[in-house]
């Protein structure tokens, strides 16, 4: 068994043989209050695992859809203190794991011990920090071991080998496989050398690999989690979200897990 939560509920799935799904969610976009009630539906929609984004002011990793849900969300009044207290209402009744997508700053601003301490409190399973270099993440990844919380790495196709391996064979939870080069936002389509990147880094892990960045269809999502073990959908999901089109996320996860 693996030592975190997360990837013990990640491969119990992966034992069924579907491939992983998880959608991604700016919180706060649609109001505070909507962020339970969103969890639950995705929860029911089939997702493994639900990664919801902090707002934050220079999101570099994040393409237009995505950073416009930020800008709604920051105008809502969105912060990270009440994003961790609003998901610890639902703890006790949750069964997803949850897992937070934030910059460095907010993280900082707010305090490492004590932000591990309230992610755990609030029964947080995992962090995806976009922007912090491995070479940088001692401080930060010592307070979330100290909470038993995975700190989930992510891997660029621009990276060399070495650095890939490094990665892979650190990162906790899940592997975070960016399957473009740029910033997420939907795609037409995946090339041949991200399908090799996905077989490289499946091999290289201890953990399961999730292919992100750029998947909008269910055709898209099947094709990559055959050459790793899932993937996460952000941009496709945040905007169906902000149309109000719930039918057409529960199609979209629906139809790449079953």
């Amino acid at each position: 068994m693996g030592k975190h939560k997360l990837e013990n509920t990640l491969n119990n799935i992966k034992a069924t043989g579907k491939p992983l799904f998880v959608p991604y969610m700016m919180a706060g976009d649609g109001g505070i209050d909507q962020i339970n009630e969103r969890i639950q539906f995705l929860d029911e929609c089939g997702a493994s695992a639900i990664e919801l984004g902090i707002p934050f002011s220079d999101p570099v990793a994040d393409g237009p859809v995505i950073q416009d849900a930020g800008v709604r969300a920051l105008r809502e009044g969105t912060t990270l203190k009440l994003v961790l207290e609003e998901v610890r209402k639902q703890k006790e009744t949750r069964n997803i794991p949850i897992i937070l997508m934030t910059y460095i700053n907010p993280i900082w601003n707010y305090g490492y011990e004590q932000f591990a301490k309230d992610c755990d409190t609030a029964g947080v399973d995992g962090i995806i920090i976009p922007d912090i270099p491995m070479e940088e993440e001692e401080d930060i990844a010592a307070a979330l071991a100290g909470q038993s919380i995975a700190f989930i790495r992510l891997a660029a196709m621009t990276s060399p080998d070495e650095r890939l391996e490094k990665i892979a064979q650190e990162s906790e939870g899940f592997l975070y496989a960016v399957s473009v080069s740029g910033t997420t936002g939907e795609r037409a389509q995946h090339e041949e050398t991200t399908l090799h990147y996905l077989e490289k880094l499946t091999k290289l892990s201890f953990v399961p690999v999730l292919a992100g960045f750029g998947i909008s269809n269910p055709k898209q999502a099947k094709h990559l989690a055959a050459y790793c073990d899932g993937v996460i959908v952000g941009s496709k999901i945040v905007h169906l979200f902000a149309e109000g089109k719930q039918a057409e996320i529960k199609e979209l996860i629906g139809e790449t897990v079953q």
